[in-house]
């Protein structure tokens, strides 16, 4: 059975919840987009759940979606595909989705008001996009990749053991 993650926003005008069968909160990106549009300590996590599962409480109708310019080598500019929700009055963001993967919903862990696992390990992905003042913790077993690792979400949960049926 998949743990039911429970999610809001800082002002408190969206609430959420969505099925999860990867909650592990193991995957910091460093990309510029996650940077500035969520990231903390440099980086933004996200988690794994199914769309379908999504239960959205936002009365006032504050849920905006963001669709970043992604700059490629040439220096010609892309509409990114992604969907960054985000609470529109306190700025919150809250999950992302992406049309390749309709299934798929990625909320940000730091909108999850659940009680989440400690990873065993984490995944540093992005890196070189990461700001020169970030400092990443990489521990002991953590992985790093310039881009994106070709293990996803639901390969590394269930390579651990920890993908919850």
């Amino acid at each position: 059975m998949p743990v039911t993650l429970e999610g809001s926003c800082r002002c408190g005008a969206v609430r959420f919840s969505c099925d999860s069968h990867t909650p592990q909160p193991y995957q910091r990106c460093y990309c510029s987009i996650c940077r500035k549009t969520a990231g903390g300590g440099g980086y933004a996590i996200n988690l794994g759940a199914r769309t379908a599962s999504l239960k959205l409480n936002d009365p006032q109708g504050a849920v905006r979606i963001f669709r970043a310019q992604i700059e490629q080598e040439d220096g010609s500019c892309e509409l990114s595909t992604a969907e960054r929700n985000f609470c529109s009055r306190c700025a919150t963001a809250l999950w992302l989705f992406s049309p390749e993967w309709p299934e798929l919903l990625h909320p940000f862990a730091s909108a999850i008001d659940s009680e989440l696992p400690v990873p065993p390990s984490s995944v540093h992905l992005m890196l070189r996009y990461k700001a020169s003042w970030v400092h990443p913790d990489i521990k002991l077993g953590d992985a790093t990749f310039d881009l994106y690792p070709e293990e996803s979400i639901d390969a590394w949960h269930r390579s651990r053991g920890l993908w919850i049926a």
